[in-house]
């Protein structure tokens, strides 16, 4: 019998055999059963229905309709397994779209967070009657990425013992919304040391004089830390991004065990990402800076700034617990720091044991509204 799992795929690996089972879930195969793809009838009732004519097995079914103020199920996979990728579309690249996944017996998510956030997209703005229209940015890292027009992408790893549940909440109150999805996942047998993917968000609007923005706490258990998306909202003028990204691993209590130089060296970046007196922009395959705002002189107030930093290649370790907050600082009269008060909103992405504690609440649908210019 072969014993290659099939997960952990690499150049290296991926022409080995393995007896894992390659499965999906979408419209198309809401159960992602064996040989149950593309058998939904065409909707005879509509007039329009694209597929009236052609009949079964001619994509009748391309969406889910997500009613207003409704949660779907997406998927409900039995294990052991592991997700292998995710791919969203459709007019749901909105704060006002929660996604949420669940490991194992585990009642409260692993994975709680608005759907363009999980995709390091912050300020996300999309018209309903306009899906289409911009302003548009791409991704180009290893795990996550972003194409035209709007079509999100995911490649974390997501292994799992007993059932992953993944649900998409729809908190618009005035309209269903289109959802087009595909979950890639395999059948397989996982190790005992694999751990779970968490991926929780976090915003506060405006931080407090001189309060660092916490990332992430409340983490028990062994894991490791695996990125950071972030989107800053900047309320002062001149540089504003000098703030350490520190970690507090197992026993730290006052002082971090790693602690960086500034947000944008955190990033991969440096000297404010400032060349000509001009914000530069990048996406690479584990950090960026891929999308700054600017204001117009009227309703776009604010400069607003997106970034990402996946540690993949440099994972950080803890055994009991874990702290990560970031600083706010900028630059005053007479060569000193300026804590900031800026509008600030993250993800953390880490794996770890279970169980897991509950996250903080999210906030409301008002709360997590990323405000558009017009």
């Amino acid at each position: 019998m072969n014993s290659f799992n099939g997960l952990g795929l690499h150049l290296g690996n991926l022409s080995l055999l393995s007896e894992a089972k390659s499965r999906s879930i979408s419209a198309e195969n809401p159960t992602g059963a064996s040989g149950m793809g593309a058998r939904a009838e065409p909707d005879l009732s509509n007039p329009n229905a694209p597929a009236r004519e052609l009949g079964v097995g001619w994509k009748c079914r391309p969406y889910v309709s997500i009613a207003a103020c409704e949660t779907a199920e997406l998927a409900l996979i039995n294990g052991p397994g592991a997700i292998q990728s995710l791919w969203f579309a459709g007019s749901i690249i909105l704060r006002e779209f929660i996604l949420r996944v669940y490991w194992d017996d585990q009642e409260h998510p692993s994975i709680e967070c608005p759907l363009p956030d999980f995709f390091a997209m912050p300020w996300s703005t999309q018209r309903p009657k306009q899906p289409l229209a911009g302003p548009l940015f791409t991704i180009n890292s290893t795990p996550v990425v972003v194409n035209p027009n709007r079509g999100l992408n995911c490649f974390w790893e997501m292994p799992f013992r007993k059932r992953c549940r993944i649900t998409l909440e729809n908190r618009e109150s005035e309209r269903a919304a289109e959802c087009f999805y595909q979950i890639n996942y395999t059948l397989t047998d996982v190790p005992d040391h694999a751990a779970y993917f968490h991926a929780q968000f976090r915003q506060v609007n405006p931080l407090p004089y001189k309060q660092p923005y916490l990332i992430l706490d409340g983490i028990s258990g062994q894991g490791h830390y695996v990125g950071t998306s972030m989107g800053w909202g900047i309320n002062n003028n001149r540089w504003w991004g000098e703030g350490e990204v520190k970690f507090y691993i197992d026993d730290d209590k006052e002082f971090p065990t790693i602690c960086g130089t500034g947000l944008e060296d955190y990033f991969g970046g440096a000297w404010a990402w400032d060349v000509d007196n001009k914000y530069i922009t990048y996406s690479t395959p584990f950090m960026g800076m891929h999308d700054v705002q600017l204001p117009n002189g009227l309703y776009q107030s604010q400069h607003r700034h997106s970034m990402y930093r996946w540690h993949v290649m440099d994972p950080i370790r803890f055994d009991r617990t874990l702290r990560v907050d970031v600083q706010a600082l900028g630059w005053r009269k007479g060569h000193r720091y300026y804590p900031g008060q800026h509008d600030i909103s993250s993800v953390a992405f880490w794996y770890q044991t279970l169980p897991t504690a509950p996250f903080p609440p999210l906030g409301d649908r008002d709360a997590l509204e990323v405000i558009m210019p017009a």
